[in-house]
């Protein structure tokens, strides 16, 4: 039993022309018409494949193949479809598609599961529109925190009124949350977004755990003044103290060479933002990530007392407001050992590594046993339209994850 690779190939092209920028660009941001478009064109595919679908208060689509026995905990896959706004056309598309395309194998060889399974497309993995990622698969597990409605993206949009524009209903969430212990697994294909299977040669691996983000919004205030009258050793220049933490930054998170620790400062907003006023006020983000928590800690440690420091030393007063953090996350061990087993059986050298990037698991693996397979992407390229990944490998992540969901539907 084999996924059709054709029809896959097809669905990520005609997925692709929704949100193009460029040639190969996606910009389709979550909770927006363009992500609807997606969803209906992916709730279409999954209802030919047998599924009932609809999109629940939090903005997921999800898609339900019934089983033999409703009584039975649920296997869950999928990934996302929102992008990121310069985005390319595999991240989180291919964990829905690849997912839709098992589903349909299956019923196109009259299996009926003993368990029900639900594919998601889960809502605002990405982040970047609000601030704050993982939102849909954190609202279905009642994991949401206080005042992630009232966040606004950068045209003052609330979230509460874009999941109402989208057709939510943002007084009902908790008919949309999951009942603990309602989760049997779940199961995420999603490109590697980095170079170790290319530069390894090998088209799929076998993810052995997440990295545990920690993601901050930092403001440091000072005083605008005029820049061609304020002497330089009274300025309280928030935007000089803002460029020496983001040098901090890089400098603690490459403290001990070869370590998989990264640390990134990616947007940062400039008030008043006029050439000839020293700059008030400024506001960053930070992303700093590992895979081993007890030196995640000790760097954050480290940048709270470099802030401190460099905030003292400019004569500037900071807030720092914590947007995620998370521990590291490992997959099950026996989910591993079905995906090693399929890579076997399909003659596929399938290495073991860790994943930098947070995904729709690391919401899930708090909830229930949880693996993944990755996929290659050239040159580990990702959030960026250059960011590919052939069809070939796409079809034989897809096989691999067809085969572990028939082994993890024998599991008791």
């Amino acid at each position: 039993m084999k996924i059709n690779a054709n029809r896959l190939q097809s669905h990520f092209e005609a997925m692709s022309l929704i949100g193009k920028i460029g040639v190969t660009g996606t910009c389709r941001p979550a909770h927006t018409a363009l992500e609807k478009e997606g969803f209906e064109l992916a709730a279409y595919w999954m209802q030919k494949a047998g599924m009932t679908t609809h999109i629940d208060n939090f903005g997921n689509l999800i898609g339900r193949l019934e089983g033999k026995n409703p009584d039975l905990p649920i296997l869950m896959m999928g990934s996302h479809l929102d992008s990121q706004p310069y985005g390319g056309r595999f991240d989180g598309v291919a964990g829905v598609l690849c997912a839709i395309e098992v589903i349909t194998t299956l019923s196109e060889n009259g299996i009926k599961p003993e368990r029900a399974i639900e594919v998601i497309s889960f809502a605002d993995e990405e982040g970047w529109r609000f601030n704050k990622g993982l939102f849909g698969s954190r609202g279905i597990l009642g994991k949401l925190d206080e005042g992630e409605l009232e966040r606004t993206d950068k045209d003052g949009i609330t979230r509460g009124q874009a999941l109402k524009d989208f057709g939510c209903d943002i007084l009902k969430f908790k008919e949309s949350e999951y009942k603990l212990g309602s989760i049997f697994c779940f199961l995420e294909l999603h490109i590697e977004q980095g170079p170790v299977l290319d530069i390894a040669n090998k088209p799929i691996g076998v993810v052995s755990g997440i990295s545990g983000p920690l993601w901050w919004t930092v403001k440091l205030k000072g005083m605008a003044g005029h820049t061609g009258s304020v002497p330089m050793p009274i300025r309280k220049d928030a935007l000089v103290g803002a460029a020496e933490i983001i040098v901090a930054v890089n400098e603690i998170a490459t403290q001990v060479p070869g370590a998989p620790t990264v640390g990134t400062v990616g947007t940062i907003n400039v008030f008043p933002a006029s050439r000839n006023i020293i700059p008030e006020e400024v506001t960053f983000t930070v992303d700093l990530r590992d895979i081993d928590l007890e030196r995640r800690n000790r760097y954050e440690k480290q940048l709270r007392d470099r802030i401190d420091k460099i905030t003292k030393k400019h004569h500037l007063s900071y807030e720092i407001s914590e947007d995620t953090k998370s521990d590291p996350r490992y997959c099950a061990d026996w989910i591993k050992e079905i995906i090693h087993e399929e890579c076997v059986s399909l003659k596929l050298d399938a290495p073991e590594l860790m994943s930098g990037p947070f995904h729709d698991a690391l919401a899930l693996s708090y909830a229930c046993d949880y693996g993944m397979i990755f996929v290659r992407c050239k040159d580990g390229v990702s959030h960026n339209p250059l960011e590919y990944s052939s069809y070939e490998d796409l079809a034989l992540g897809a096989n691999v994850m067809l085969g572990t969901v028939v082994k993890i539907l024998k599991q008791k």
